[in-house]
Formats: structure tokens, C-alpha cells, sequence
């Protein structure tokens, strides 16, 4: 793989608060822009040599560390603390509108994993239309819908959790990710376990706010409309590996049932994958980044003249 060039730099979400950025170049015009999103226990450094091999392809990734995650935590104190749903959404959409493209610009993509993927979705269900419609496609890697049997916690434990969360929402608590579960790959695991950044660290309020987002998925209670995207068109791909064993793969599929039968939708479920799709043991890594870069190469041309008023 050819040496791929880095942009660090900041994005101001809101007065005094600027989370770390980080920008995948391609060594020429890029064919595409990925704007992503991680997940929890997470940051955008952590994805290997997936964004690289992306910018190689011609995409050029642009990510960021969510608030409470990563080089945007400047001390112990703000681990996890990313604030109520609300806050989530709109740092999100900060960051999108620092990089919308002007009119005959690049295509620009939308994708998060996990926690990530669960706050993309909810992104394009809530996000301003003159916002999402600059937006060409959506994709989704291991989205948090429902927990694994392997992950999820008592139910008197969450019970309690939530209870506890509305008088101390900025309480922290360790909340582990078992790494046998994120990857196939006794390297990945063992980089996760080694990584300062990835602090298993969350806030009361961030928990709960999580779960209630996951649950809103899963009923339906949320859900992307038909006109999510640019033209006024939802270009959808989701992906989940059917031995994850952190997020079970069947509340994506619930996901993906209730999206409009005209949707440019997409449900790639890939047999025997753990968590983490782009870090699993060579050669799937290689082909998930190709079954992602397809898939947006795919859309990169004149907008679909198939869109119709029906809602």
C-alpha cells in the first residue's frame, strides 16, 4: 500500500469545545469523500488499515473522536461524557456541515460502526433536510440495535442504571468490552486491550441515552424515511458478521425490513464475522474495504432519476 497522507485538525462542535479531526487523503482528486463515524471505546485512529486502504482506492475518509472518546478528551473526568442524545446528534452534524461539498463537488458518504452506525441512523432520521440531502448514501458496519446475548447486561442492572443515570448523569462507570469479540484476529485484540484511547469508559446518562436510541431502532420508534439522501432519494448499505457477539446481527436485519421497498437498500450479512468487519483476519478486511468501496463507486455518478413523490 502507497504511503497515504494525513490531516489532522479540530472541528468546533460548541463555544470552547473542539473534538480532534483526522482526514485520509488520495494521492489524487478523490473519487469520494467518507465522512465516518466510530463506535464506543473508540476513536478514528483505531481503524487500522481500513481508511488507509479506502484512500487508496480513491476515497478519500474523513473522521472525527466523538465527545468523550479519543485526542477529544483532554482529562480523566471527560471520559464518556458525551452528553444526552441531543448533544450526540448535533456534534454529528457539526462535523457534516464542516464538510458538505458546494454544488458539482465530490459525492460525499455518511458511515458509522456500532455505537457510530446506531448514531448515523438516528442522524438521518433527525438531521436538518437541507443537511442530509447533501449526503449521497449511508453506510452502516455492526450497528448497535440489540445487544448479544454474550453482551447484554441484567435488566434489573439497567433498571437500576437508568434510575440512577436521571439523578447522576454524568457518573462514570467502567463498562468492558470483551475483545475475544471484536475480532478474529489475536492482534486486533490484543491493540484494543493495549490502546490507551479506548477507555471502556462511560457516563450514566450515556449509557441509557444509548439503549434508549438502540430500542427506538429496533421498534421502530426511529426510523430513516424514503428521502434521506441527496436528491431527495435514501441510498442505504447495511453490513453485520452473523457471529458478532457484541451487537446481534438480527436487529439490523429488523432494520433493514422496515426500510421503503424503493429504497436503494442493501443487507450484507457475512457468515462467521465477529464485531469489527474491517479488522478481521486477512482476506475478509481486504474484502470488506472492496464491498465498501463497490458499493460507493457504485453511487458515484449522475444522481438516480428515479425518484418520485410518493411518500
Amino acid at each position: 500500500m502507497a504511503d497515504i497522507k494525513t490531516e489532522e485538525g479540530v472541528v468546533n462542535v460548541e463555544a470552547g469545545i473542539n473534538l480532534y479531526t483526522k482526514t485520509w487523503k488520495t494521492a489524487d482528486t478523490p473519487k469520494a469523500i467518507l465522512l465516518f463515524v466510530h463506535g464506543f471505546s473508540d476513536h478514528c485512529n483505531a481503524y487500522g488499515d481500513f481508511f488507509p486502504t479506502l484512500a487508496g482506492k480513491g476515497i478519500e475518509v474523513r473522521s472525527f473522536d466523538q465527545r468523550g472518546w479519543g485526542r477529544s478528551v483532554t482529562k480523566p473526568a471527560e471520559r464518556g461524557l458525551t452528553g444526552p442524545t441531543m448533544r450526540v446528534l448535533l456534534d454529528i452534524n457539526r462535523f457534516v456541515e464542516e464538510q458538505l461539498p458546494t454544488k458539482g463537488d465530490v459525492p460525499m458518504f455518511l458511515m458509522g460502526h456500532s455505537m457510530g452506525g446506531q448514531e448515523v441512523l438516528c442522524w438521518a432520521s433527525y438531521a436538518p433536510v437541507q443537511t442530509r440531502i447533501r449526503i449521497r448514501g449511508y453506510l452502516v458496519e455492526a450497528p448497535f440495535i440489540a445487544l448479544h446475548a454474550a453482551t447484554k447486561p441484567n435488566p434489573i442492572t439497567v433498571a437500576l442504571g437508568r434510575l440512577a443515570g436521571k439523578i447522576l448523569p454524568g457518573r462514570q462507570m467502567e463498562v468492558k468490552l470483551d475483545e475475544k469479540l471484536l475480532s478474529r484476529d489475536p492482534a486486533v485484540q490484543k491493540a484494543f486491550v493495549d490502546d490507551e484511547l479506548c477507555h471502556d469508559t462511560a457516563t450514566l446518562q450515556g449509557l441509557s441515552n444509548m439503549l434508549d436510541r438502540a430500542s427506538a431502532l429496533d421498534t421502530g420508534k426511529i426510523s430513516i424515511g424514503r428521502t434521506a439522501g441527496e436528491g431527495r432519494k435514501t441510498r442505504i448499505w447495511l453490513s453485520h458478521g452473523n457471529k458478532d457477539g457484541v451487537c446481534d446481527y438480527t436487529g439490523t436485519e429488523r432494520v433493514y425490513k422496515r426500510l421503503h421497498a424503493k429504497d436503494d437498500k442493501e443487507l450484507k450479512i457475512y457468515d462467521g464475522w465477529f464485531h469489527k468487519l474491517h479488522a478481521e483476519p486477512s482476506p475478509d478486511k481486504e474484502t470488506y474495504a472492496d464491498d465498501v468501496a463497490n458499493w460507493i463507486f457504485a453511487r458515484c455518478g449522475s444522481l438516480y432519476d428515479d425518484v418520485d413523490d410518493e411518500p
